[in-house]
């Protein structure tokens, strides 16, 4: 097997794994005790208006660049900002936007997108070296 391509296989999965991470934190950290209900910063910063949702739609747009940054298609971004934009969109409705926050999860969907683009397993994002 080509050493090089171990390499770039391990940048690749180094990056999604940030990547996933952040939509993780933004989309499902935390969980409604008693349901499997989950939410995440995102849904949290969505409560301030305009700064919360603007905040979150800042890191969507930084989620998409690295898509582009790693050779993403035109049409997988365009899906990607979409997502974003729905989100922010909707998500500055008030009351409204918050529940649809909790259940839209435009981060996830964004990722899900990009380890779908280089047929990534998220089971392969677990990092080995961390203790549960």
């Amino acid at each position: 097997m080509n050493v090089g391509h171990n390499a770039e296989r391990l940048d690749l999965l180094r990056r999604l794994r940030r990547l996933n991470n952040v939509a993780r934190l933004l989309d499902t950290a935390l969980r409604v005790p008693g349901t499997n209900i989950r939410f995440g910063a995102d849904s949290l910063m969505g409560l301030l208006p305009v700064v919360g949702d603007l905040s979150g739609a800042i890191v969507g747009l930084a989620i998409i660049n690295e898509g582009r940054k790693m050779g993403l298609p035109p049409n997988k971004l365009a899906k990607m900002l979409a997502n974003v934009g729905v989100d922010t969109a909707v998500g500055s409705v008030p009351l409204l936007g918050d529940a649809f926050d909790v259940y839209f999860k435009s981060h996830k969907r964004n990722v899900g997108i990009i380890l779908d683009h280089f047929a990534v397993d998220p089971a392969d994002l677990v990092d080995p070296n961390r203790r549960s």
